[in-house]
C-alpha cells in the first residue's frame, strides 16, 4: 500500500467531529431534560469536546491547501449566515438574534487572523527590515489576534477568544500537526472550560491523519453539521461546519 494512502483521511476527521457534535447535542438537547440521566447527559457532553479543535485542524488544513483563500472565507461568511437564521429561531425564537452567533463566524475571524498573521510572516522580513523585523512581526501578530479575539467577543460568537487563539495556536505549529492540535487543546481547555481537555484524545486520529481529502460526501455532512442545536461549547448552541473544505 502507498505510504499517503495509510492512515486516515481528511474524511475520517470530519465524520469523527460530526459523530461526536451530534452525540453532544442529543445529550444537550434531549437527555439534560430527563431526570435521572444528568450523568448519562455529561458523559455525552464529555465525548462532544472532541468536534471544535478537530474543525479548528481542518480550517487550518484548508487555509494551506485551498486554490483561493478570498473564496474560501466567502463560503464560511455564507454559511455563518444560513447557519444563524435556524440558530436564533431555535434558541431565541427570533429570526435575528445578535446577542450570541454561530462558530461559523468564529470560524471566519480565525482564518482572517491567520490570513493576516501569514501576510506578516512574508512581509517583515530581515533582508527588508534588518533586525527590526522580528520585533515588528511580533508586535503586528499580536495586534492581529487580537483583534480578531475582540471580533469574537463584539458579535459574542461561541467560543470567542478562546476558539480564535486555539485556531492561532494550532497554525502556528503546522505542520506539527499533533503538537499543534495539543497546544491548541491546551489553550482550549485554559480559556474555556476545563471539559475541553478531553478533546487531547482528538490527537491520536490527528496522528492518524494522512493528508488527504478522502471521500467526498460534502452536503451531507454539511446538513448534518449545520443542525441548529446545542454547540459543541457550553454555552448556548449552533451548528458546526461539518466539512472545512
Amino acid at each position: 500500500m502507498n505510504v499517503k494512502q495509510q492512515g486516515i483521511s481528511g474524511y475520517w476527521l470530519k465524520v469523527i467531529a460530526v459523530v461526536s457534535m451530534l452525540i453532544d447535542h442529543t445529550s444537550a438537547v434531549i437527555l439534560e431534560q430527563i431526570p435521572g440521566l444528568e450523568n448519562s447527559a455529561f458523559f455525552m457532553r464529555i465525548i462532544g469536546r472532541a468536534a471544535f479543535p478537530i474543525y479548528c485542524f481542518l480550517l487550518v488544513e484548508g487555509f494551506y491547501h485551498t486554490r483561493s483563500r478570498a473564496k474560501y472565507a466567502g463560503r464560511l461568511f455564507l454559511f455563518a449566515l444560513i447557519s444563524e437564521v435556524p440558530f436564533d429561531l431555535a434558541f431565541s425564537r427570533r429570526m435575528w438574534d445578535f446577542s450570541s452567533n454561530n462558530v461559523f463566524f468564529t470560524l471566519l475571524f480565525g482564518l482572517l487572523v491567520i490570513w493576516g498573521v501569514e501576510g506578516i510572516k512574508q512581509k517583515f522580513v530581515a533582508d527588508v527590515y534588518g533586525e527590526k523585523a522580528a520585533a515588528i512581526r511580533v508586535i503586528l501578530i499580536i495586534v492581529t489576534v487580537a483583534a480578531g479575539g475582540f471580533l469574537a467577543l463584539l458579535f459574542r460568537t461561541d467560543y470567542d477568544l478562546s476558539g480564535i487563539v486555539t485556531i492561532f495556536a494550532i497554525y502556528m505549529f503546522y505542520p506539527k500537526k499533533v503538537k499543534g492540535m495539543g497546544i491548541g487543546v491546551f489553550v482550549l481547555t485554559l480559556l474555556a472550560s476545563i471539559i475541553e481537555a478531553a478533546a487531547f484524545l482528538d490527537m491520536i486520529p490527528v496522528y492518524f491523519y494522512n493528508g488527504t481529502r478522502g471521500k467526498q460526501m460534502k452536503y451531507f455532512l454539511y446538513i448534518l453539521s449545520g443542525t441548529p442545536v446545542s454547540s459543541c461549547h457550553d454555552r448556548t448552541g449552533n451548528g458546526t461546519l461539518g466539512l472545512i473544505f
